[in-house]
């Protein structure tokens, strides 16, 4: 499986390599070998309360050691009770950062053969 790094971040845009491939994002899901738009229309995710179940259950299905909640450049973005339970619940280790440091983490983990996953958000 090749190995997906995230590779740049800026205000609003967000490049994800997986392997050769590069994908710009405004925000996205990431899962070890894929990733794609996170749509917040898809589940109606607003800034509160934040990350939904919903907006994370594709991650999990694609098996992952680690999971990266990145809340925002300023951490405005939320996270509900309900999607930190439920990782607990399935025994998933997860981080609640703001994306800079999200993506500091997610690269670490990847690069240390980690199967991580992540939503990050690009913006406030």
């Amino acid at each position: 499986m090749a190995e997906t790094l995230i590779t740049n971040l800026s205000w609003g845009e967000m490049e994800v390599c997986i392997g050769e491939q590069k994908l710009h994002f405004k925000d996205c899901k990431i899962w070890p070998g894929g990733a794609r738009e996170w749509n917040w229309g898809e589940t109606g995710t607003q800034h509160t309360p934040g990350i939904q179940p919903a907006d994370i259950q594709e991650i999990l299905t694609h098996g992952v050691d680690v999971l990266m909640l990145a809340r925002g450049m300023f951490g405005r973005l939320g996270v509900c009770a309900e999607t930190e339970a439920l990782l607990r619940e399935r025994g998933i280790p997860y981080h609640s950062e703001n994306t800079k440091e999200a993506v500091q983490l997610f690269n670490q983990l990847a690069g240390e053969g980690k199967r991580v996953g992540g939503v990050f958000h690009s913006t406030c």
